[in-house]
């Protein structure tokens, strides 16, 4: 007999609690896997002799040659297929012309990680914020009251650095300057010099975002004048917009396309999945990382249990490959659970 105030339950009613009643069977159902193979780890390289911490963002260092090697073998060994390297150099100018210096940071840091894992893939980073004196992706220029990049000129500079990149060994080439017209130009360099075999991770839907400021005191790319706005995209702004930039770039041979920020654009990641066939990267990037960091720090939350929900919506939504800064950690952890 039923208890009272309580409706009886019909035999046939669905149960899906049934699915969930042991950790066995939730693992036999369920329809999202992390992997190593899903992350790819970035390293801060810097031309330092020593490795130092990055305030804003915890458990994270800028990397000498040696310790940026070391951080490739340990991916590797976990079974992580790829790093991604930004550089930090000790000069910079208004041209960031160390971005595509032969002996530039970025080229010895892939020479030097090519040389003893040659098995891991090594993505160049391919922009100019880190190399310039005022922190912008390109060419400055005052534009009535504000400043802004001038983006034709730019495109020389990007596509120099491109291949001075894939000449260093770098395995994918990674535009991340939302320059009009970049994967063309730099599609077009690499073909010249004879990389056409070099696949391009287009940065393609980039948005103008506040998650990016951890990251921006590690690589020390804060723009010195104004800000990205013109050139990256309005956080406010909807899917035709984002449609528009990665038809572009597939338009101008790009291999991969990016969603960053990944967390607060989930649906964006979803759109580009449904309309593309290209393999998507999801960005988990600097301020979603020290987040999760630093809350788990202060004791409010699991770190471990907050990182893999995480990255398992960004697969979830249509990612391929995630690139994140929780990669090392979150390997060990889907070791550890094997």
């Amino acid at each position: 007999m039923a208890a009272a105030g309580c409706a009886s339950l019909n035999p046939m009613q669905d149960r899906p609690r049934r699915l969930r009643r042991t950790p066995a069977i939730r693992r036999m159902v369920q329809e999202v896997h992390l992997s190593p193979a899903d992350f790819i780890h970035p390293i801060f390289v810097h031309e330092g002799a020593e490795v130092s911490e990055i305030r804003t963002m915890p458990g994270v260092q800028r990397h000498t040659y040696a310790s940026a090697v070391e951080q490739a073998q340990q991916a590797h060994a976990l079974g992580i297929p790829a790093v991604i390297l930004f550089g930090i150099p000790d000069h910079k100018d208004a041209e960031g012309s160390q971005a595509y210096a032969e002996e530039g940071v970025i080229q010895q840091a892939t020479r030097a990680v090519k040389a003893a894992v040659p098995d891991i893939a090594v993505i160049a980073d391919t922009c100019l914020c880190e190399y310039t004196d005022h922190g912008h992706c390109g060419h400055l220029v005052q534009d009535g009251t504000q400043w802004t990049v001038d983006n034709d000129p730019s495109l020389e500079l990007l596509a120099r650095t491109a291949v001075s990149q894939a000449e260093a060994g770098a395995d994918i080439i990674a535009p991340s300057a939302m320059m009009d017209g970049q994967i063309a130009a730099i599609r077009a360099a690499l073909d010249a010099a004879g990389y056409s075999q070099l696949p391009i991770m287009s940065y393609a839907v980039k948005y103008a975002s506040a998650y990016y400021g951890p990251f921006r005191e590690a690589a020390g790319s804060a723009p010195s004048v104004g800000d990205r706005a013109t050139y990256q995209m309005n956080p406010a702004g909807g899917y035709r917009e984002a449609l528009h930039e990665a038809r572009l770039d597939v338009q101008e041979g790009a291999d991969f396309l990016m969603v960053k920020p990944a967390l607060a654009y989930l649906d964006v990641l979803r759109l580009l999945r449904d309309e593309f066939d290209l393999p998507l990267v999801a960005y988990n990037v600097s301020g979603e990382y020290s987040l999760v960091k630093a809350a788990a720090l202060a004791g409010y939350m699991d770190e471990r249990r907050t990182v893999l929900e995480t990255l398992s919506a960004m697969k979830r939504a249509g990612a391929d490959t995630i690139l994140t800064y929780h990669a090392l950690d979150a390997a060990r952890w889907l070791k550890e659970g094997q």
